[in-house]
């Protein structure tokens, strides 16, 4: 059933014909989202005074940052990289304690390993995240038996007022509505799409509209801007001779035209990149002075180093992970140290983004009865360093249920409360000591057939 029909169903009414108009979407929706009330005695403003939208220039950041800027592109590839590295997984979730339980699949997981033609969870996993990076949002809906990915700046967010006492108390948010190309490009108003037909992924909230996220680079975009001027700064200082600036002086007898030919001639021979340390002459009359700094003692690669850190810190990866100058000396590279970044790049990035997605995709794969989406980080290859651990943990855990069997708790019980993690599952057997034998029991283990009758 389409987004319309169910519009026009809510209402009662059939779908005498398909919403051409912004304006008829926005009225279309408060309709239905009132149960045939309309708010107000009907929506007067135009969608465009009800549609939020991304403020983030997506076709600039992907062109100026990604595309075009060297520490941008290394963060967000380690992202990328580590993100889609997980398999999405059913998880089970125990009533009454809510613990998550064992991972299974079904054949519903098969629109996500493949949720288009020739795509792959990772593929899936890849877009999601660089929209997000770029943008703060990613969106995908679902078209028959694929995903769909919804560029995020040609996505609008459909509000509408919510009234409380007499007033508006904030904005809900009911719909989005897709236009290709952008609001306003092309004709008709396109795609209305309800909130649960749309897998909205964001992370960093915006503070001025908690409905939508906000890209990591947001916060950082002046560090950005301040690098990409020292990388014209260092390539103006090799096309200039690698020499710092000069001025030059000469005589006020000298005629202007003199002069210009002064300037042609200096710069034929001592400017560009193949006339760097040549000897500086001059003739009589001329004085030089050096105006600027090279890069020793403007300390170039420190404040250079300092500004991709403060990126790396707004991408929330460890200066160490991705290979910065400032993550490569000293004790950053000993070996705890680096597991520390490693662990708390996976545990304190990777994890909140893993979760997000995952929650963000059950809008539109539903799972089981009993279950939620998840995901899988057993075969990351990025976290294999961590297997040494994990069998140090799996090895205190089955120390427990021995312990705990060895008490008289009944084994079924003690898995369940060491995987939940929850000692309040534990149920007694009854039965006390090693042998298990109940209260009062007084009989001799059997003699065995060999024990009789001594060696002779």
């Amino acid at each position: 059933m389409s987004v319309l029909e169910r519009i026009a169903n809510a209402r009662g009414r059939p779908a005498a014909r398909s919403i051409t108009t912004i304006d008829e979407y926005a009225l279309a929706v408060s309709q239905f989202m009132y149960g045939g009330a309309l708010y107000g005695g009907g929506v007067q403003q135009t969608i465009a005074g009800q549609a939020e939208r991304i403020t983030v220039d997506l076709a600039g950041l992907a062109s100026a940052a990604y595309a075009a800027h060297g520490p941008v592109f290394a963060l967000m590839a380690v992202r990328m990289r580590v993100f889609s590295s997980v398999r999405l997984v059913w998880q089970q979730v125990r009533g009454g304690n809510g613990r998550p339980g064992k991972f299974f699949g079904n054949s519903d997981l098969s629109l996500l390993e493949t949720p288009w033609v020739g795509g792959t969870t990772q593929d899936l996993l890849t877009a999601m995240i660089v929209d997000l990076d770029l943008t703060g949002n990613s969106y995908f809906t679902r078209v028959g038996g694929e995903l769909v990915r919804l560029r995020p700046d040609w996505v609008s967010i459909v509000l509408e007022p919510r009234q409380f006492r007499g007033g508006t108390l904030g904005y809900r948010r009911i719909g989005y509505l897709y236009q290709e190309g952008g609001l306003g490009y092309g004709d008709g108003g396109g795609i209305p799409l309800l909130p649960d037909e749309v897998c909205h992924f964001t992370m960093e909230p915006d503070p001025l509209a908690t409905y939508r996220g906000m890209s990591w680079l947001t916060p950082v975009l002046r560090e950005l801007q301040n690098d990409k001027l020292m990388q014209v700064h260092q390539r103006k200082f090799f096309e200039n001779g690698a020499t710092p600036n000069m001025v030059i002086s000469l005589d006020a007898a000298v005629k202007p035209d003199m002069m210009e030919r002064f300037v042609a001639k200096f710069r034929e021979r001592h400017e560009g990149v193949e006339n760097a340390y040549r000897t500086l002459m001059v003739g009589g009359g001329a004085d030089v002075t050096v105006v600027g700094a090279n890069f020793d003692q403007m300390a170039f690669t420190g404040v250079q180093g300092r500004g991709e850190t403060r990126l790396a810190a707004a991408a929330g990866v460890p200066v160490t992970i991705v290979g910065f100058s400032e993550g490569l000396q000293g004790s950053s590279l000993n070996a705890g140290n680096f597991g520390q970044a490693r662990r708390q790049f996976a545990d304190g990035t990777m994890h909140a983004l893993w979760s997000s997605a995952a929650g963000s995709l059950q809008q539109i794969v539903s799972p089981p009865p009993g279950a939620r989406l998840w995901f899988d980080t057993r075969n990351v290859p990025f976290l294999r360093e961590d297997a040494k651990d994990a069998a140090e943990i799996q090895q205190i855990r089955a120390a427990t249920i021995r312990t705990l069997g060895d008490a008289g708790y009944t084994s079924d019980s003690v898995k369940a409360a060491v995987e939940a993690d929850d000692m309040s599952l534990l149920e007694h057997s009854g039965l006390y000591s090693v042998q298990l034998q109940p209260p009062g029991t007084s009989t001799a283990p059997a003699i065995g057939a060999g024990d009789e009758g001594g060696t002779g």
